[in-house]
């Protein structure tokens, strides 16, 4: 199962999977509780500027819950490779 965390209004979300036509679910976090839970909400820059945002990373989970596999700073290109290696081994 894949889940999508944003901190985007679950409206946007929805707009922005069936837009995409996502297979997966997208999670609002508005108040970024999950993501400073698993450490991915902090300082970004852009253009010179500093704003606190999503990190992008993913995490793959066993069946017990267990983190198994973490991406900081993930590209999105690269994402999804690596997230089906560490399922499949």
């Amino acid at each position: 199962m894949v889940i999508g965390v944003s901190p985007d209004a679950q409206k946007a979300l929805q707009d922005f999977r069936r837009k995409n036509d996502l297979p997966f679910v997208l999670l609002s976090d508005p108040d970024h509780q999950v993501a400073e839970m698993y450490g991915v909400w902090g300082e970004k820059k852009m253009y010179g500027k500093s704003y606190m945002g999503i990190i992008r990373s993913h995490f793959v989970l066993d069946e017990q819950g267990r983190i198994v596999d973490a991406q900081i700073k993930v590209s999105p290109e690269d994402s999804v490779r690596l997230a089906v290696a560490a399922v499949t081994g």
